[in-house]
């Protein structure tokens, strides 16, 4: 068995996910919030898990559901279903979904999964989904969830700068800086707080589930972004989250700014500090490439852009020279046009005023 499947056997890791009330009721709301599209329709639920989606999908009226679970918990979740007497709606599929022959299973209507790691990529499970989706699902059938999205932002990091300059009166300044050397060599998953966001999200990655392919997502950003502080502060380390949406519209974001999950946020650490200001752009080119020797892990990297040389979003708030111009010259255009579509509306109402008199 493979280790990945085995490590998803422990019962504690599957406790922590199913505490999760943003995971599990993001999921709930949009498979009951789409009730009459699961109704006599088969769904596959690709990485089962313990079952849960797949017995939100039998509760909601779905005529048949395969629960796809390559690790031994299959075993288990037949036990899920005999106490919530769903056993014959639900039939648990004890294999990896790429070991499952085609000609074997009748195509479904739906996918259901949970299937997103840290930074929304990390094990490489979306590669099931979209193997699932191009060999068992319906033409124009749905996906749960249907869109992925990245963000990332330019952060303050207390928790790695600050906490060595006083402990109880003692300053180790010294060793911080050797700590953050060694952490900015891999990504942190942690809390970040919103407070500490430096800049607005930055959308670096749209992966639509509908049409992506595997290839596509070997390498994941890799462009200039650029990112305008909206106060000063110190600029310690990138935060990155991701949302997915689902058919009906509603979403499962980890953002700072959201309710905790337990993918929290990762964060790429800066080795030292930057003083920032107000308006201040930060450049930066953010890339995730797929691990060649291990195909469910990503590479990550950062490289800090002087903003003077990149392209910059049209309009940009920052405080560059070229792109005050740049605002204020579109600021005059709308307001001439503005100005110039209520002169006409105004003259023509004067000139309909004018012939209705006439023709009293």
């Amino acid at each position: 068995m493979d280790q990945y499947f085995e490590s998803y056997e422990e019962l504690d890791v599957h406790q922590l996910m199913l505490s999760d009330k943003s995971r599990v009721l993001a999921y709930k709301n949009a498979i009951f919030n789409m009730k009459k599209e699961f109704q006599g329709k088969v769904v596959m639920d690709v990485g089962a898990g313990l079952g849960i989606l797949s017995i939100f999908c039998a509760q909601v009226g779905a005529k048949k559901v395969y629960a796809v679970e390559a690790s031994m918990l299959a075993k288990t979740i037949e036990q899920v279903l005999i106490e919530n007497n769903i056993q014959d709606t639900v039939e648990v599929i004890h294999s990896k979904v790429e070991d499952i022959q085609p000609n074997n299973l009748e195509k479904v209507d739906i996918i259901v999964s949970e299937w997103m790691g840290f930074y929304l990529v990390h094990e490489g499970m979306l590669d099931s989904v979209l193997f699932a989706r191009d060999n068992f699902l319906r033409n124009n059938g749905l996906l749960f969830p249907s869109i992925a999205k990245l963000y990332a932002s330019p952060c303050q990091l207390p928790s790695m700068y600050e906490f060595w300059d006083n402990i109880c009166g003692v300053s180790m300044r010294c060793i911080g800086k050797e700590y953050r050397k060694t952490k900015s060599l891999k990504p942190e998953v942690l809390l970040v707080n919103q407070d500490n966001l430096l800049a607005k999200g930055k959308l670096f990655a749209w992966l639509d589930l509908n049409c992506i392919s595997v290839e596509e997502v070997n390498l994941i950003g890799g462009h200039d972004y650029v990112s305008v502080c909206r106060k000063d502060g110190k600029y310690e380390g990138l935060c990155i989250w991701f949302t997915v949406e689902f058919p009906d519209g509603s979403e499962l974001s980890t953002a700072p700014h959201n309710e905790a999950t337990h993918w929290k946020q990762t964060a790429i650490v800066l080795p030292t500090d930057i003083e920032v200001v107000k308006y201040e752009p930060i450049a930066f080119k953010l890339e995730l490439k797929r691990d060649t020797s291990n195909s469910r892990r990503y590479n990550i990297e950062l490289n800090l852009l002087d903003a003077e040389k990149v392209e910059h979003d049209v309009p940009c708030n920052c405080h560059i020279t070229k792109c005050i111009v740049t605002k204020k010259c579109i600021e005059n255009q709308v307001n001439n046009e503005n100005a110039s579509s209520t002169s006409s509306s105004t003259s023509s109402s004067t000139s309909s005023s004018t012939s209705s008199s006439t023709s009293s």
